[in-house]
Parts: C-alpha cells; structure tokens; sequence
C-alpha cells in the first residue's frame, strides 16, 4: 500500500477488499472452527472409547480367572468386539491360557495365533509365539515349535527363548542340540533351574 494514500482512501481499499473477499474470509473462520470442534469431539469419542474398553476388559479378565459360567464366551465376545485394541489381544493371551489349563490344546493355539495376527507389540509377540510354542511341543510338533521360537525377536526374551528350545530338543531327543542350547541360555542369564537341566544332560 503506498505511503502517501490517504486515510480515507485506505479505508476504501480495505471496504473493497473485504466485499471482495469477505465471504471467503468468514467461511474459513467458520471451517477453522468446525475443524477444531471437529477434532474435539473426536479426541473425546475416542477417549470414551479407551475407557469403555478398559472396562470390558477388566470385567472379562475378573470372569476368566474366577471361572464364572459363560466366561469364555464372554471373552470371545470382548476379542470380537474390541478386535482392533491391545485389549483384544490380551483377552486372547487370558483365553488361551484358561484353555490350555483345560487342556483344549487346539484352541488356545487358535487364540494365540490370532493374538499374533493382531498386534505389532514385541512383548505381546514374544509371549504369543513362546506360548504356541510350547503346545505344538506338547503335541509333538516338534519343528514347528523350534520355527515359532526363531520367531521371537525381543531381546530380553533371548534368554528364555534358548532355554526352550533346550526343552523341546530334549522332548525331541536330541540332547546334544538341548545341551547347546541351555549352554547359550546360561550365557544370557536364564532361570536358577537351568544349571539342574545341564547337570541332568551330564548324567
């Protein structure tokens, strides 16, 4: 705007200006604050969300543990129902665990493998995949345990991971290869019983 125009005329520049662009100017103040609104509502629909699941959970995990009738279902229903949280994986964890207690090997194997399906969180995986392993051992899959146990990726879990595989070697008969194994679980700090494991091989 030049120096020398008078107060007036800025006046009239401005008035042109906003009769021209008055109306674009007040739409995007009315979308600017809709966007806000916008977001706000969302954030705390999402809040109310967490919340109403971290209920459920809480709720489905008391039933498991305290082996109410209908408390299977029951987590099924939350996993169906929340399938897209950590929470769903977790009722997995819980579920596959009451199932192997009942000795319904196939479907705590189904549970974890979902479990493994549904979630990117390297603590959730390492006790998905350890936990699978273990009933494919049971059931003589022997090879297939090893392959979930290479599967493993967290480093704190190496230790316990080794150790395993030790066991299933042993289950499978090879104890050269157990012996290896529990050798490389000492070395990561595995459990005080590993030394009785080794000690046994020597026998």
């Amino acid at each position: 705007m030049d120096v020398n125009t008078t107060e007036e005329q800025q006046v009239e520049i401005i008035k042109a200006w906003l009769k021209e662009n008055g109306k674009a100017v007040v739409l995007g103040a009315v979308l600017g604050l809709g966007g806000l609104y916008g977001w706000r509502y969302y954030q705390a629909e999402v809040q109310t969300a967490k919340e109403q699941a971290s209920e459920a959970y809480t709720q489905t995990v008391q039933a498991l543990s305290s082996g109410d009738d209908g408390a299977m279902s029951q987590a099924q229903t939350f996993i169906h129902d929340f399938e897209s949280s950590h929470y769903a994986v977790l009722t997995a964890l819980q579920l596959a665990k009451v199932q192997i207690e009942k000795n319904d090997l196939d479907a705590a194997a189904a549970q974890l493998k979902w479990a493994i399906g549904h979630t990117e969180d390297d603590a959730l995986l390492s006790v998905a995949h350890t936990r699978l392993a273990r009933i494919l051992a049971a059931q003589k899959s022997y090879d297939e345990a090893l392959a979930e146990l290479d599967k493993v990726k967290a480093e704190s879990w190496k230790g316990k991971v080794a150790e395993l595989r030790g066991d299933i070697l042993l289950q499978k008969g090879d104890q050269s290869a157990a012996r290896e194994a529990y050798l490389r679980a000492k070395e990561l700090g595995a459990s005080p019983a590993l030394q009785i494991k080794l000690d046994d091989l020597a026998q």
